[in-house]
């Protein structure tokens, strides 16, 4: 039971869709989707992020208050999650990622999962320049992978099974700060190196021009914006990160031709200068990775979420 008092908070989703290789957990089941609907109906007061927002700025939080939000803009949020949503009738938020609109190609984290995770034979050995220096893997053994040597429940920050966990989890880390065009690169070059073509599976994909319009139709679901192209802003410097939070803003209001006025930090980066610029920017409220209730003290452009696991009802 939640403890008596004016707290509230917001679950941060990803994806609603079954998926064999999740390296970072981001998708619930569809069917562990409408159980925990179904618990937050029973159990909590859902309600619209901007409701939430208003309440903090009004002094008025309603107990057991709960938002929904998602992060990136994956396809199964509109044929997934949202008859879903509709069918409980609870309101949700998604943060768009717009430069991968589509695009036709994956998020450059799914993309790594295509090309190391999946089964297949990879050369044994890779060399790439990445940020100035060279660094070298050697898959031996695992450069030929079976259906059946795949680890579906393996988590990226947990633990390593073999070469190409370690390989993926390398790159990872090495991409993670990269501009998108540095990082493109290097996609681009594996690419080459696994003798494969730029291309979207058809469940990982990134939302269509018509799918986000399809989105947002009706009254349950706010798209919000989440940057061009996912880049922890806290990192980049000031003219670089507002680019990135106003051309967003900017492009969801000219697809969706009406005001966007929720925000998402990638990755949860942020620093004041990156709070200024959000604000500054015309939106109302943003969130933030950061696990914690919400409550009136909450500061509206660093709201806090928690993210959700594929977890059951009961759990």
């Amino acid at each position: 039971k939640l403890p008596v008092g004016q707290r509230g908070l917001i679950l941060l989703y990803h994806r609603v869709a079954e998926s064999r290789s999740d390296p970072w957990s981001l998708s619930v089941t569809p069917r562990h989707f409408a159980e925990q609907l179904e618990i937050l109906q029973q159990y909590a007061r859902p309600m619209k992020l901007q409701q939430l927002s208003q309440g903090l700025l009004d002094g008025n939080l309603l107990d057991r208050s709960v938002v929904i939000t998602f992060d990136d803009g994956y396809v199964d949020n509109l044929h997934n999650a949202k008859p879903t949503l509709e069918r409980y009738d609870i309101p949700a938020t998604v943060f768009l990622t717009t430069g991968y609109i589509g695009h036709g190609r994956e998020f450059w984290w799914d993309e790594l999962d295509r090309l190391l995770l999946q089964p297949g034979t990879l050369p044994k050995r890779l060399s790439l320049i990445i940020g100035g220096s060279t660094h070298r893997w050697k898959l031996g053994k695992a450069s030929s992978y079976k259906e059946d040597a795949a680890h579906p429940r393996w988590r990226a920050w947990r633990y390593v099974f073999g070469a190409r966990h370690r390989l993926y989890h390398s790159l990872w880390k090495l991409l993670h700060p990269l501009t998108e065009g540095e990082r493109r690169k290097v996609l681009d070059e594996l690419l080459v190196w696994a003798g494969a073509e730029p291309a979207a599976r058809p469940t990982r994909r990134p939302l269509s021009l018509e799918e986000v319009v399809a989105l947002a139709k009706g009254e349950l679901v706010e798209v919000g914006a989440h940057t061009v192209t996912h880049p922890a802003l806290s990192t980049l410097p000031a003219v670089s990160q507002r680019y990135e939070i106003l051309e967003s803003k900017a492009q969801l209001e000219d697809i969706l031709d009406r005001r966007v006025v929720s925000f998402a930090y990638p990755y949860g980066s942020l620093s004041a200068e990156t709070v200024d610029i959000v604000r500054a920017a015309g939106f109302s409220c943003a969130c933030s990775s950061r696990a914690d209730a919400v409550r009136l003290s909450t500061e509206r452009f660093q709201l806090p979420r928690v993210v959700v696991r594929d977890w059951n009802g009961e759990e």
